[in-house]
């Protein structure tokens, strides 16, 4: 009973929002299958359940286990009506079941397996984790609730663990701390980085004790004869009052012995009852425990997401500040830990053959596969540990490449192959194969094809590989040697023999043919065709020409199990040419003499194809292709995918100049002759299409492989596939870094450290080894001073990637006893400059000394001997060959923080978390050259960092995704719907413990605070803020965005002392991470200015005038926006002039940017002149000696808190103003070209439709574009609903969706003028409606089907082309997203000019005609100042 509950579970039945399915995608809340049952009997007091009719009777259950009045029990079932239930039978199946039914639980029989199982829960519920126990087992802690505990005051009655959600959304403005000075380390300027204010003292207490001793007893095992009665184990047990009592387990439960410490009685205790429970038991025999217990249960619970544990393993660089150990661990001699090594593999892919069918049963696949992997990534990290530390010998014979078998894991270093390039070579293979593994598993559709579960490690400066146990080959041994016998004999003459029958697929295979060869070849090509890699010819060792769909070293097979495995996919990815400096020579066309002869002859040929694959001068302006070292250079799949891309707007510029070559498109679309397929024939062989009739692009993972030939028949695919290398090679340098740089120069949310950076490089398909051209590009910029905050990441990435390498060859020459001595000399050699190895050498021997240890640092020992200008020597030489920026790191850890601004705190931070070195929490002073800064005692431990396949959470990722584009269209309603769909679903996975979960609740309270609905928006960011601190880290950088949005919504409700707590912790966190010159710098003390009262608020408001004007320039949005809150707070303290001058830039900004008629520009003119008229008042008032009245005039310009919210919601993105207001004019001419169109083709023109576009274009519509529907004001209509839902390709900021009720500069409401919204729906209906789309295109008309635009057919290629090269549809929402992302700074800032127009020439009538905006009915308008500004969509190009 208890094993089918638990493999058949994944619900969690506390959820209140619940779905049913109502298509195979959709779904949507239901609440009327829920109802309310009894539950009773197992000596529970009688209680009542909300369960739901679609719940199965094990999700109930598990609910029920999970509840106080029945936990710890376990190994229950459920009886209805004298019946017990089946687990896996749905509730609302069985009869008679209704309201108020009497449900009750029977205790079942145990057995050794579902005792352990129990005493193991029982154990959970002990071991209450105390506050430090996360950072004692290198976990990132939640310090969410530490954090707002002395404000908030819990109350340690309120049930179900809401004290901290109750006491926010309850409490009201509170002014106790509101007035409080932020400490001197947060003020802008201060150089001080405590450490200890990152981790303060959590407010939760430690954990009691229940018991002074529980373990197995010394009579364990059961003897034989007691076996046969029933025994299955001896507990012994010491209790507070020091009584010491020893307890059997048997099948009805537990129940006392007679044995003591030294006499064996296994007969049970006089007047002994048997006990179902084990704590029941022990609440019996000790009134201590019974008392500790109850107040446990009683204890408020924290929120799920503060203790339930994480699937993966996130680490904490800092560990707790005392002892690693506070109190004994009183079970961990009980043995209940201590399971058999699972099958990974059987278990792995069990769990993904479950059935799909419908939303539950993907739901519980989802939910089994991701707790298998989250259990074998544990496992992972255990076995690195056991391994490394020497206490598993190796099952070979091979001391190079070693293998270990342990806890049914298979862990290798993988053998250093010269081919590959040594030890680097090596580990890239392993990190490969991962990347590989994960491609492969994370394809849909193609369940048939099984990999291995994978995992790298890195421990102690090694790096191993761990895979689940491969299924042996079909068939057995005997029966492979006698079809092996046979085949010989039949194969006699050909002097080969076939290959072992499990081996299907591979350049070893051997030629064979058999069904399950062709069902393998069938998955094989599917994957090939998602993984865009194209089917080829090699020629096999034996001479064999095989035909491949993955690389050469692949091998497909079919396993014992009956299941198609691929193995060895770690070059699966195509090679980066860029580093093949060989590629005329790599690719070897080779097999019989007279192919050679043939090759000969197309030498010359083949050369000049490859001069001419590389752009113009691009060896002399980028220095590639050069050498790398190792050979396993891959391209990124991101890269693939912008590559087809970039392919595909080559391809649909080919056809539009070849059709308009021929007499204009619309004469070869109508004409049926062959110019039309001939323009697509032409466009696919110059674009390198592996077909010629229509576009796909697909590219030969083994060209540039070292060790691999292909056939003479191969040479012409070979040499286009060459071609198609280097050009996505080059597209790294002409276009994705570029892109990066100027993405991170108008963003305000750039990268903050390493992760941050590597992951906007990795989304770009920006490998890590082009750091080096990264910092290139950025040095030869010539915004070089607006992206130093850029440049001192890369350099900073740079440096500790080198080091970790150098680390790592530097801990294999250390003992174990050494180990702390060691890693803390080494980072005072790495951050002291000219550090002396005898500091710490005299030091260490006076402490091992004491400590009459023999195995301190001595001068004998190689790692002591070190000193700091050798270290750095070593990493300045690795870096010269990885990244070829040697002459920037200069000669010292002095020059990084002098040259770029680098810290060194943020420095020892990645380099402990990219080693897994962990540090003890206290502040370290690393510029003292006197002493040692790090010592041993400093190292609390090194830990295991691992490398993991992520499991897809594939409904509510599509949910998620879904509500991201109705948010991009401005139906916040529907997005709002789906973010609570996608919220639950991510709980039911993965109980929201997963990164994207974390960003799902923070749109989700993004979008409730848009809709007015701030205490929603509160409470879900609350969850997303620990989300980010246990799945990201404690001071990731998006847990220090999350951090400042809490702020924001606190703010919003009320709670001012707690959004100040918010926005210093993210100051804090942000110092800590990578220092106060970055841009969200800016945005905080922004923030900061407008929350605190203090004298400090000007500091803040200045120093984010100045980063915004030292990052943007004078003229930039952000700019202004602190230009005009200094003025506004210059006001609140009488100074005028001040004000008057800091209004007069913001002035100038919003002129330059908006225009002299925009709102914004005319709320900047209306607060000058109104501070003018306070100044002369004032003046006048002083002269006439009016001291009072001029008290009165500063406290009329004091912005009320409304106005200060709404600065702030601009201020931090979380609503966006547009540059320009003129979008009336481009809807006026896209309306007449969509006139003429139509006239020029006789069709009808709707007279609505022809009104609208006769307007003048000097008319000024009243209507005020909002590109939301009815979102802000009534929740919208399914009118516009449906209208929005067929235009897929339209694109609204999501920030100018909603509106708020604008606030005046004094703080009064300003209500927007009554809006005439007829003639917008009629726009919308009539460019809804109509099937046929038609717009001009340079003069030419254009017709075109709507929705017709794929890629699959010659005709609908030609129509989803566009003038001048325009990019594809598919491509369209894509390009202007990141166009959109790239023309944002701080948030708010949008493009001057539409890149999409620039870049491709194309009309604005061709790009409104593909993203027109929804225009719904107008809203209240946002307001920066406090004066309404009328929101208009984004994407608004100016001629």
């Amino acid at each position: 009973m208890k094993d089918k509950i638990r493999r058949g579970g994944g619900r969690n039945p506390a959820k209140t929002d619940v779905i049913h399915e109502k298509n195979a995608v959709g779904i949507k809340q239901v609440d009327d299958t829920s109802f309310t049952v009894k539950i009773q009997g197992a000596g529970v007091e009688s209680f009542e359940l909300q369960v739901h009719g679609f719940w199965l009777v094990q999700d109930a259950l598990m609910g029920l286990l999970s509840r106080n009045e029945v936990c710890p029990r376990s190994n229950l079932s459920l009886a209805f009506a004298s019946a017990t239930l089946d687990p896996l039978a749905e509730l609302q199946s069985l009869k008679g079941l209704k309201p108020g039914a009497i449900i009750r639980l029977v205790e079942e029989p145990y057995t050794a397996s579902s005792a352990r199982l129990h005493l193991a829960r029982v154990v959970e519920l002990l071991r209450a984790s105390g506050p430090q126990d996360a950072l004692r087992e290198g976990r990132s802690p939640s310090l969410l609730e530490t954090l707002t505990h002395q404000t908030t005051g819990a109350d340690p009655s309120s049930p179900n663990g809401k004290s901290l959600k109750r006491s926010l959304s309850n409490t009201k403005t509170d002014s106790t701390n509101q007035d409080a000075a932020p400490p001197e380390y947060l003020l802008p300027g201060s150089t001080e980085r405590p450490l200890m204010a990152l981790l303060p003292p959590s407010s939760q207490p430690e954990a009691p004790s229940y018991l002074k001793d529980l373990c197995l007893s010394c009579w364990n095992p059961p003897p034989g004869h007691r076996k046969l009665q029933g025994d299955f184990l001896y507990i012994s047990v010491v209790t507070m009052e020091g009584k010491r009592c020893d307890i059997t387990s048997c099948p009805k439960g537990f129940f006392l012995n007679r044995s003591t410490e030294d006499v064996f009685d296994p007969r049970p205790a006089q007047s002994s009852a048997v006990y179902h429970c084990f704590t029941e038991l022990l609440c019996h025999i000790s009134p201590a425990f019974k008392k500790t217990l109850t107040a446990i249960k009683n204890r408020p619970q924290l929120p799920p997401a503060e203790v339930m544990p994480t699937s993966y393993y996130t680490l904490s660089w800092l560990g707790p500040h005392g002892a690693s150990r506070t109190h004994k661990n009183t079970f961990s001699r009980l043995g209940v830990d201590e399971q058999a090594s699972p099958d990974w593999n059987e278990e792995l892919q069990a769990a993904r053959d479950l059935p799909q069918g419908s939303l539950e049963e993907r739901l519980q696949r989802d939910r089994a596969v991701l707790q298998v992997n989250s259990a074998f990534v544990k496992v992972v990290m255990q076995g690195a540990e056991t391994v490394v530390d020497g206490f598993v010998e190796p099952a070979n014979g091979n001391p190079e490449d070693p293998a270990f078998l342990w806890g049914g894991l298979f862990m290798s270093q993988g053998a250093a192959s010269a081919v590959f390039g040594g030890e680097r070579g090596r580990r890239a293979a392993q990190r490969l194969e991962l990347k590989g593994v994960q491609a492969y598993s994370g394809l849909e559709g193609l369940e048939g094809l099984h990999t291995l579960p994978t995992a790298i490690v890195d421990y102690r400066g090694v790096r191993m590989s761990a895979q689940g146990l491969a299924p042996g080959l079909e068939g057995t041994d005997q029966e492979q040697e006698k079809d092996q016998d046979q085949d010989q004999d039949q194969d006699q003459d050909q002097g080969t023999s076939q290959a072992s029958r499990g081996l299907l697929y591979g350049v070893n295979a051997g030629p064979q043919e058999s069904p399950h060869r062709r069902r393998l070849l069938v998955l094989l090509a599917h994957a090939a065709k998602c993984l865009a890699l194209q089917r080829h010819v090699v020629v096999a060792p034996s001479g064999y020409k095989v035909p491949l769909f993955t690389p050469a070293d692949s091998q497909g097979l079919l396993g014992a199990d009956g299941r198609f495995y691929i193995l060895d996919v770690f070059r699966c990815f195509p090679a980066d040419a860029n580093f093949c400096p060989g590629a005329e020579t790599e690719s070897q066309i080779v097999t019989r003499e007279e192919e050679r002869k043939e090759c000969k002859e197309g030498d010359e040929e083949k050369k000049s194809d490859v001069k001419e694959s590389w752009p113009e001068n691009y060896h002399t302006d980028s220095g590639f292709p050069k050498s790398f070292p190792h050979s396993l250079c891959r391209l990124r799949p991101e890269l693939v995918q912008a590559f087809v891309q970039h392919k595909h707007c080559q391809f649909t510029q080919r056809v539009r100049e070849t059709l308009d070559e021929n007499g204009g498109f619309e004469e070869c679309a109508t004409a049926c002759d062959s110019r039309a397929t001939n323009a697509v024939r032409a466009a696919c062989k110059d674009v390198g299409s592996c077909s010629d009739i229509i576009f796909e692009i697909r590219l030969n993972p083994n060209v540039f492989s070292p060790g691999v030939s292909f056939p003479h028949s191969e040479r012409a695919s070979v040499n286009q596939q060459e071609r198609l290398l280097k050009e996505a090679a080059a597209l790294i340098i002409t276009h994705q870094i570029p892109e990066f740089v100027e993405h991170c120069l108008q963003n305000y949310e750039a990268p903050m450290d390493g992760a941050s950076l590597k992951q906007g490089l990795h989304q770009r398909g920006i490998n890590l080894r082009y750091l080096g051209h990264v910092v290139k590009a950025i040095s030869q910029s010539e915004h070089k001073e607006h992206l130093r905050h850029i440049l001192r990441l890369v350099v900073g990435e740079v440096f500790i990637r080198s080091t970790r390498r150098v680390f790592n060859s530097f801990l294999q020459g250390v003992d174990v006893p050494s180990l702390c001595a060691a890693v803390s000399h080494f980072l005072c050699c790495l951050l002291v400059p000219h550090f002396a190895p005898a500091h710490v050498g005299e030091e260490t021997k006076k402490k091992s000394r004491r400590r009459a240890r023999g195995a301190g640092a001595s001068e004998s020992t190689p790692w002591s001997t070190l000193t700091g200008p050798e270290l750095w020597n070593l990493v300045c030489q690795d870096a010269a060959e990885t990244y070829n920026i040697s002459d920037s790191l200069g000669s010292g850890p002095n020059h990084l923080v002098e040259q770029y601004g680098l810290q060194k705190l943020s420095l020892l931070r990645e380099f402990c978390l990219k080693t897994g070195v962990q540090l003890r929490l206290r502040d370290y002073y690393l510029d003292n050259m006197n002493k040692a800064p790090i010592g041993p005692d400093d190292i609390v431990n090194i830990f295991p960092v691992v490398k993991h396949v992520d499991m897809m959470t594939v409904d509510a990722s599509k949910a998620f995704h879904a509500a991201k584009n109705f948010i991009q269209k401005g139906l916040l309603d529907q997005a709002h719907e789906r973010l609570k769909e996608a919220s639950y679903l991510f709980g039911r996975v993965c109980d929201d413990l997963h990164p994207e979960a974390c960003h799902c609740h923070s749109l989700l309270a993004r979008v409730a605070f848009l809709q007015g609905k701030a205490a929603e928006a509160r409470s879900v960011q609350l969850k997303a803020v620990v989300i980010s601190e246990r799945v990201l880290g404690f001071d990731h950088p998006n847990t220090i965005q999350q951090y400042t949005l809490l702020g924001v919504y606190m703010y919003a409700g009320g709670e001012t002392a707690l959004a100040q707590k918010c926005l210093l912790r993210a100051r804090l966190l942000l110092l800590t991470v990578h220092g106060e010159d970055h841009p969200y710098t800016a945005t905080l003390d922004s923030c900061l200015g407008l929350v605190l009262t203090g004298d400090q608020t000007g500091q803040f408001l200045k120093n984010a005038l100045r980063l915004n004007t030292s990052f943007f320039g004078a003229t930039d949005l952000q700019t202004a926006l602190s230009q005009h809150l200094l003025a506004q707070w210059m006001c609140s303290k009488g100074d005028y002039r001040s004000a008057m001058t800091h209004e007069k830039e913001a002035l100038t900004a919003f002129t330059s940017l908006f225009g002299e008629d925009h709102p914004q520009t005319s709320c900047s003119k209306e607060f000058l002149c109104t501070i003018t008229k306070q100044a002369v008042q004032v003046e006048r008032s002083l002269r006439q000696a009016g001291a009072d009245s001029t008290e009165q005039t500063v406290e009329c310009l004091t912005p009320s808190t409304e106005t200060s919210l709404e600065q702030m919601v601009l201020v931090t993105g979380i609503r966006k103003i547009t540059q320009s207001n003129r979008f009336q004019e481009y809807k006026q001419r896209h309306l007449e070209r969509k006139a003429a169109a139509l006239k020029e083709l006789g069709l009808g023109l709707p007279g609505e439709l022809f009104a609208s576009a006769t307007l003048k274009a000097g008319e000024k519509s009243p209507d005020k574009e909002t590109g939301c529907g009815k979102e802000a004001e009534d929740g919208g209509s399914p009118a516009v609903e449906n209208n929005s839902e067929r235009q897929h390709e339209q694109l609204v900021d999501e920030v100018s969706v909603v509106g708020a009720a604008a606030v005046s500069v004094n703080g009064h409401v300003v209500e927007p003028a009554e809006q005439n919204k007829h003639e917008e729906k009629t726009e919308n209906r009539e460019e809804g409606d109509r099937a046929t789309e038609v717009k001009m295109v340079n003069g030419e008309s254009e017709v075109r089907a709507a929705g017709e635009e794929t890629e699959s057919s010659v005709e609908k290629e030609v129509t989803s082309s566009t003038a001048n090269g325009e990019i594809e549809p598919e491509a369209t929402c894509e390009e202007m997203k990141s166009e959109e992302k790239g023309g944002e700074s701080n948030g708010v800032r949008d493009t001057k000019a539409t890149p999409l127009v620039l870049k491709n020439k194309g009309t604005w009538a061709d790009v409104v005609s593909k993203s027109s905006i929804v225009n719904g009915t107008g809203h209240k308008d946002t307001v920066v100042n406090g004066v309404a500004d009328k929101v208009t969509a984004n994407g608004v190009a100016e001629e």
